[in-house]
């Protein structure tokens, strides 16, 4: 069995450090596990009228990967101190009804800011939208990526070997607790 994790960036910017994030982690998944980087970049700010005319074919699309995968594992820079617009613009739109994809969905966060603390005020406040839609976040082992411009090459690859080692840790806690949850589900 290969655990399917969806893998998105808080940022839009092509050099972002947490695209950087994304493909280090896509290249450390342990055996079994597959990340698939989805974009967010196309969703429109949401907006209840728009939603009304239907949602978005972006969004649409994203929402069956969502439900198709086992996880997903979100890297988020850190904007005035919490999550960047776009990323909550992102969850605002995946978490609306009918299909919920995000409710009950393991999740595991992480993230790269050139500040000195990375990115723990971000990850705080997306835990609390994650509590709002009902979307389970791992707690250990955190990734807060500090002073990032050190730790990434000038082609946005992660260099950095004790990052790429807690990078390795989270994944595999996210493919235990994952695997732990659905055999609970199965169970019940």
């Amino acid at each position: 069995m290969v655990l399917k994790v969806i893998g998105i960036a808080g940022s839009l910017r092509t050099g972002s450090y947490n695209r950087g994030l994304l493909r280090a982690a896509k290249a450390l998944a342990p055996d079994g596990m597959e990340i698939e980087i989805a974009e967010i970049a196309s969703f429109p700010l949401f907006n209840e009228d728009v939603e009304a005319k239907g949602t978005p074919p972006d969004v649409l699309e994203l929402k069956q990967r969502i439900a198709a995968a086992d996880a997903l594992l979100i890297a988020t820079p850190e904007y005035n101190h919490s999550v960047p617009g776009v990323l909550k613009n992102a969850i605002d739109w995946l978490s609306r009804e009918p299909d919920m994809p995000l409710e009950g969905k393991p999740t595991a966060i992480m993230g790269a800011s050139t500040g000195m603390i990375g990115t723990a005020r971000s990850q705080m406040h997306l835990r609390i939208v994650a509590l709002a839609v009902n979307m389970p976040v791992l707690l250990q082992p955190e990734v807060y990526v500090a002073v990032a411009q050190k730790k990434f090459d000038e082609h946005g690859e992660l260099i950095d070997k004790p990052t790429r080692e807690r990078v390795k840790a989270l994944l595999a806690a996210l493919m235990d607790w994952t695997l732990v949850l659905k055999r609970g589900r199965a169970g019940a």
